[in-house]
């Protein structure tokens, strides 16, 4: 059977180029392993899905570490304000919380999901899901079409790779575009783990002391053996039984990844700024006072004005305090040792948690290998790219999904301009 463009996946940046292609009135197959489409979709933004964020342009790309200045030519044809129209004209209503994040009204990921594929099917394209795809067909530098696990030929001179990434493999994403791309001589960059919580074997974390505790408002920097700042995160954090989970130590990841392989380095500190917007004068003078004023009492007592019981734990076994000392009993240095210690909580970081459990995959196919306006191969005529198989990942707060839906509508509108190829 022959289309004009071919889909292989059914993630956000899938749909997202299937409605594209067809608005362009193009004849398109959506093919998906899978029993149902959107299933990443489906579960993102704490099942509300985060569809996309408010930010200016600029913004949006310092939000996407990874390789997000290649988005700029693919949000001057279609960008997060574009995503909230899209949205809005299909009848789902959005809201706008923190940081921009942008949410439905229903607060219901489903709404999205439900919206996304009605749309895909209102523009006539063909879906077909439990379709694995065994290769996709490639003949003197040119797309061909694809034929799937059952030995079915489907003809196309486009075929989109929607394939995701390796992140939340139980979604379906898997890694299978990657050898197609391979196939079609694409590099494909090494693979990582981001946005994904960070591991720790000190005692603190091991003994479960600290788990179930959130920090709101922190910040987080993560150091290299030298003592430098290599980046620092501010928001709301989370002690687990393994290391710390929550936004800032999620947006975290990435560069600690990055610095334990660079450094060759089993681990790498990260420190905890418990009061980021006092500066370390302020706050040792606010510690002395607090404790003068109370100066008979057990430090463990007075210091319960400013931390929370179990920090204060942690506070004791790191600066190795006796639980019976009086404010009294306190020098001049050990009173700076504190105020330090709530500035540079630190804690030894020895990795994350595995590609699996992360919420986005870093690395894939190398972003030099495509054109940037088109999101089509420079290597392979008719093959283009979108979402996550592709190496951009950005943080969490709807900038991946912004990705992924921006790079799906670009796919599809240009792959609809082949339409008129013949074999």
């Amino acid at each position: 059977m022959d289309y004009d463009v071919i889909v292989i996946g059914g993630g956000p940046s899938g749909l997202m180029a299937s409605a594209s292609a067809g608005l362009q009135g193009a004849k398109v197959l959506l093919l998906d392993k899978g029993e149902k489409l959107g299933k990443k979709l489906a579960i993102s933004g704490g099942g509300r899905c985060n569809v996309t964020n408010n930010k200016e342009i600029d913004e949006l790309i310092q939000n996407i570490p990874g390789n997000g200045r290649f988005l700029y030519s693919v949000f001057a044809t279609f960008n997060n304000r574009d995503i909230i129209h899209f949205f809005e004209g299909l009848g789902v209503q959005l809201k706008e919380e923190d940081h921009g994040r942008m949410f439905p009204v229903t607060n219901k990921a489903k709404t999205v999901v439900q919206a996304l594929i009605q749309k895909v099917k209102e523009v006539g394209v063909e879906i077909r899901v439990n379709t694995p795809v065994k290769e996709v067909l490639y003949q003197n530098g040119a797309v061909r079409g694809v034929q799937t696990k059952t030995g079915k030929i489907y003809h196309a001179p486009t075929v989109i790779l929607a394939t995701g990434g390796k992140a939340a493999s139980h979604t379906g994403s898997q890694g299978d575009g990657y050898i197609w791309a391979e196939a079609a001589r694409h590099t494909i960059t090494e693979l990582f783990p981001t946005e994904v919580p960070l591991t720790s074997s000190e005692t603190l974390i091991t003994s479960k002391a600290l788990q179930g505790l959130s920090l709101r408002d922190v910040a987080i920097s993560v150091l290299n053996p030298k003592g430098k700042k290599i980046i620092t995160h501010r928001g709301d954090m989370l002690f687990t039984h393994f290391g710390l989970s929550g936004p800032i130590a999620l947006r975290c990841s990435q560069f600690v990844i990055k610095t334990l392989k660079k450094l060759s380095l089993t681990e790498v500190p990260v420190v905890i700024d418990l009061f980021p917007d006092e500066p370390f004068h302020l706050l040792h003078l606010r510690i002395d006072q607090l404790l003068k004023e109370q100066e008979r009492k057990l430090l463990k007592n007075v210091i319960k004005a400013i931390l929370p019981d179990r920090l204060i734990t942690a506070m004791f076994q790191q600066l190795h305090l006796n639980q019976e000392t009086t404010c009294l009993q306190l020098n001049q240095e050990q009173i700076q040792e504190i105020s330090t210690w709530c500035k540079n909580f630190t804690l030894q970081i020895n990795g994350t948690l595995p590609l699996e459990k992360a919420f986005v995959t870093g690395g894939g196919v190398h972003v030099k290998e495509i054109q940037p306006k088109t999101m089509e191969s420079k290597i392979m005529n008719g093959l283009f790219f979108c979402g996550e198989i592709l190496d951009i990942h950005g943080y969490t707060g709807g900038y991946n999904i912004t990705a992924a839906m921006c790079t799906g509508f670009v796919a599809g509108m240009n792959a609809a301009k082949n339409k008129k190829k013949t074999f």
